[in-house]
Order: structure tokens, then sequence, then C-alpha cells
């Protein structure tokens, strides 16, 4: 997967269906510029994963949107990213692909497959992207082509019930620790815990779960993937590592049992054992943190990831991106709607953060006037954990089917199906194939 660059930038705030398909994109040369009309009929289909929340703002602005400009914007929400992408792939595959696809760090591997519209033959015209930031432009251009529109910065961090804390009378964590720190504050909230309830959720058993194994692959000194080399730096043993350290804590009832762990999807705050109160510390994105906040009364907070001020093992990252399908047949009507997430004031008001923090200058302005506590608290945490994160490293080719995989060996090894030895071996073979592929 190629290198997905991107700068932390510091912000003063934050910021069903009628298919399309079947057409190809227009030359660049029949593209109309920004002032032309739309008509009434015009629908457009916008492919997205996300929270409660999440789906409550994105209808929000494209009801601004679709008054303001009389075009129709059909939303095809999904709960998390294995739902979203699945019935994407289904719907391109029978040529009836949404046409604006909300993309993560996969966006190469969807570029490889001859997905996306190349944008830069409306830039200036549909897209205004001199208001946005360089990094953010460059993070979503492969090969010189502008496939993806930047929503936000982001940063993994870990999520924590403050007032969860509280009640049981332990000091909250500091936002950096060491992992000898952590585990001996796991240790202290477990014996003030309630019993059912767990100092932490079992991250490593998510979904997503290989953004806490690149986390640890970096902190432990082995990269997942060297796209300039074409290798990984991960060894069996370092992977056997990473699930001896998750087994500890396992067997140490620092998170809950296997079973347990896997009763919650965590695909978004509705599928999450913090907010059912049964942890009080999980991982989120940064981007997150509204989402969860708008789904308990609870106070929640933001610390790093365990070993990052003395590692950088941290990273800021666009959060996603907006892409076009090339066969969509509003593909200019496509683009100015991104245009309108990205670069109005209006969007920036309603969207705020929930998508990372806006790259866009307009964007920013408009989110200002509405800066919400969550605003403020991963305003805060990027100020702390900025200093303790490095450039990205490259995605691993194939990432989608990275994150499946890894889970399925990492549940065989929390199930007690297989050694964290037979766990680590299989996980090194499952980077060689992806990368060799």
């Amino acid at each position: 997967m190629k290198k997905v660059l991107c700068v932390l930038v510091v912000l003063v705030a934050f910021g069903a269906s009628l298919f399309a398909g079947g057409t190809k994109a227009p030359s660049p040369t029949a593209a109309p510029t920004q002032g032309s009309a739309s008509t009434s009929t015009t629908t457009i289909r916008w492919a997205y994963w996300g929270s409660e929340n999440r789906v409550k703002i994105s209808q929000q602005a494209i009801d601004i949107y679709q008054q303001q400009t009389g075009v129709t914007v059909n939303p095809e929400p999904a709960g998390g990213t294995g739902d979203h992408f699945t019935k994407v792939d289904t719907q391109i595959a029978g040529g009836q692909g949404p046409d604006i696809i909300q993309m993560g760090g996969n966006l190469p591997d969807y570029v490889k497959k001859g997905v996306l519209l190349d944008l830069n033959p409306y830039v200036g015209k549909q897209i205004n992207t001199s208001t946005i930031d360089a990094s953010a432009v460059e993070s979503g251009t492969i090969d010189g082509k502008f496939y993806g529109v930047s929503t936000g910065v982001t940063m993994p961090a870990l999520l924590i019930n403050k007032t969860l804390i509280q009640e049981v009378g332990v000091p909250l964590p500091k936002v950096s620790m060491t992992y000898a720190e952590f585990r001996d504050y796991l240790v202290q909230l477990k014996a003030k815990l309630p019993r059912g309830v767990y100092p932490m959720q079992d991250i490593g058993a998510l979904s997503s779960n290989s953004t806490p194994f690149g986390y640890w692959s970096r902190y432990n000194g082995t990269p997942l993937y060297d796209d300039v080399r074409n290798v990984t730096y991960v060894k069996a043993a370092d992977a056997q590592k990473y699930l001896e350290l998750w087994k500890d804590y396992r067997d140490n009832g620092l998170i809950p049992p296997a079973a347990e762990a896997a009763a919650y999807a965590e695909t978004s705050a509705d599928t999450s054992a913090i907010i059912a109160r049964k942890v009080a510390i999980t991982y989120v994105w940064t981007n997150g943190l509204a989402g969860y906040q708008q789904a308990t009364k609870d106070d929640l907070d933001l610390i790093e990831f365990p070993g990052a001020e003395a590692t950088k093992a941290l990273w800021p990252a666009p959060s996603q991106f907006y892409t076009v399908n090339k066969d969509s047949k509003n593909i200019e009507e496509a683009v100015k709607f991104i245009n309108f997430l990205v670069n109005s004031a209006d969007a920036g008001r309603v969207l705020g953060n929930d998508r990372g923090a806006s790259a866009s200058s307009t964007a920013r302005a408009g989110a200002s006037s509405t800066a919400t506590d969550s605003d403020k608290k991963i305003l805060s945490y990027l100020s702390a954990a900025g200093p303790h994160s490095s450039k990205e490293t490259a995605h691993v080719p194939n990432d989608t089917e990275l994150n499946s995989t890894l889970f399925l060996i990492y549940q065989g090894v929390a199930f007690g199906q297989k050694t964290p030895a037979q766990g680590g071996q299989e996980i090194v073979d499952l980077l060689n194939r992806l990368i060799a592929k």
C-alpha cells in the first residue's frame, strides 16, 4: 500500500436508494464550472460508516445542502467498516455502486482495483483545494492522482470512563505512562471495580485490531510494513510477545474473558463495552470521541497508548477519505457535494470533529462557533500526544484482509485454540502473504 502521508495540525477548533453506475467518467474537458446549475431531479448516493451520532449530523449536513442546491442526497450508512465495505463491494460488483464512498486506510487497495475517480480534473472547478492543508491533499494522492479528499486528521488513543473510575475511588490515569505503569494502574483499578466490570476491553479482539497491533509493532521497533523494501519487520517471536501481553491481561482479569469481550462488536459507541459500563478503558480514534460521548451521560476523556512518550510510536493520520466511484452517473454533482462537506462553514458547524479535525480553513472557521467539550478534549490530547508521534508507517497491502484475518488469529489464541507461539507464526505468515500479493 502506498505510504499515506499526513502532518498533524493543531487546530483552533474542529472542524433508499437510486442506483448509479454503468457509465464512465466524462472527459476532463467536459467538466462544467463551479457555478453550473443543478436540476432538482439529480440524486446522489453517499455510502459511509459510523455511529448513530455520525448518522445524525451527516443528515443535518445533507439537509443544508439539499436546501441550498435542490440536489437530493441519499445516505447509505453502515454501523462499522466491515459491513460498509462488504455492502459497497457487492454493489460495485453488480454495477450499482454508490456515487460517493467513504474510505479509510484501504484507499490504495481500491485504487488498485480501479474503482475510484481521479479528482484532479475537477480541482479549481467543482472542488476547491486551495483552502485545504497541503498535507491532507497529499495524503489522498497516489502516483500523482488525487483520489481521496481527507475528511480530517485523527490519532489513535485510549478512551477512559472518568465517571466510572472516580465512582470507585481510583485516581484518574496519567495521559502518558509506560507499559509497566499502565499494567500497575489496571491492577489498581481491578481491585476497586465491581464484579463483572473490567479495567480494560480486550482491544486485540476488535475488528479494527490492526491499529493496536500496528501501534505495538512501532513501539516494539518492528514496524508492520516498509513499502520501499516491500517487507515486514515483524518476526514470529515479536508477534508472539504481542499475544502474550494480552494473555497476561486476560489471565489476571485486567480484560474480560474471551467470550465476554466478544459479546461486544465494538464497531461503534452503540456496540461498545465502555458505553455498557462493562469496562473503564478501551481504544478509539480521536475523532470517535464525540460519538461515544453522545451515547452516555458519563464523562469520557482520552489518554495515550502506553510507551508513546519514549518511543514516539503514535501517529497522526487522515481520519477517512471522501472518494467518487468512477462509474457514477453523477460525478460532477458528487464532487460538488464533497466540496461542500470539506469546505463549507455550514457543514463545519454541524459535522464538527466526527470524521477528524478538519483540514480546511473555511470548515474550521465554521466549526469554531460550535466547538464542543469533546472538541476541546481532542485538542488537549493532540497537544500532549503530538510530540509523542512520528510519521505514519505505510499500510500493509490488502488492509481489509489484514484486519479480518488478524482478528481470527487473535481470537484463536484468546479462546485457547492455539498457543501464542502458533498465533505469532500465523501473523507473520499472513503479513508476508499479503505483501507478496
